[in-house]
């Protein structure tokens, strides 16, 4: 089925949010090739052929771990500023938003919204070049799947869960990376397997899901990392997995059928509905 739902792109106000590094990945290398590989069964074909030169020959699965591997890099862009694009924190019961002024160039990101504002500005942008937008169209894969990991919305003091120490069935790991990694894992399947069995055709839960913005999917992971916080146990295991791993895989095929949405309304010239929602990215 191909998404081809009003999509809208908005952002609420900021109050006190707090930015620090973040010391893990999200979702790991299976999480965010998951996200990839369900937004491709749900594009439509206008929009594959647009994006077709920025995947330069690869797929929205390969290209989705790209920011993360890319950390080795020793640029300074790489080595002092990208880390700020993958997260966002704030106290309890704070909102999101986005300074605009930050999402002109990829330097002044400050944080996971803006960062996926910038690059939806750029593609946008008839004027922007073809590194620029391979670079953004990477970022928007890769984001998208981020913003919907609890924990890349969680509190600063403890860096996204990264300082808080749990067991997963007696192996030593810390709260993010249970998270974004070993909940995926221990499922014990490749990311093609996963996408397929969590994927949907289901075109009211797709719609549902679609009826949405980048700020609303920081708030539910905001919210969910709140609720963690305070129900994981130091030790952690099948009671834990059992009553959790049905939320991991909601986010992740929330972030699969979004990033479709997404890359539709940016792409397909025939979801005309759509443009007044993305001319406000730009505001």
């Amino acid at each position: 089925m191909r998404i081809n739902v009003k999509y809208s792109i908005t952002s609420a106000l900021l109050i006190g949010a707090i930015f620090t590094s973040s010391d893990s990945l999200a979702w790991g290398q299976n999480g965010h090739r998951v996200v990839g590989k369900i937004a491709e069964s749900h594009i439509t074909d206008t929009t594959k052929s647009a994006i077709k030169p920025f995947l330069a020959g690869e797929s929205l699965a390969q290209v989705s771990t790209w920011p993360d591997e890319m950390r080795s890099n020793p640029g300074k862009f790489w080595q002092k500023q990208s880390s700020r694009w993958h997260y966002i924190n704030a106290s309890p019961n704070k909102s999101f938003t986005i300074n605009h002024d930050h999402t002109n160039n990829k330097e002044s990101v400050s944080n996971i919204l803006e960062g996926i504002h910038y690059s939806i500005k750029t593609l946008k942008d008839k004027n922007s070049s073809l590194d620029a937008k391979q670079f953004s169209l990477r970022f928007l894969v890769h984001l998208v799947g981020d913003s919907h990991q609890p924990f890349h919305a969680g509190r600063s003091e403890d860096r996204g869960g990264n300082r808080i120490k749990v067991s997963f069935f007696g192996q030593d790991t810390n709260l993010h990376s249970l998270w974004d990694t070993k909940l995926v894992e221990n499922e014990n399947l490749s990311f093609t397997e996963y996408a397929q069995f969590i994927n949907t055709n289901n075109s009211e839960l797709i719609a549902e899901y679609l009826e949405s913005t980048p700020t609303t999917w920081i708030e539910e992971s905001h919210n969910l990392a709140n609720a963690l916080y305070k129900s994981t146990n130091e030790e952690v295991g099948y009671s834990y997995v059992y009553k959790n791993t049905p939320i991991v895989k909601t986010r992740l095929l929330q972030a699969g059928v979004r990033l479709a949405g997404l890359l539709n309304a940016l792409f397909d010239p025939s979801a005309k509905e759509l443009e007044t929602a993305l001319k406000k990215v730009s505001m």
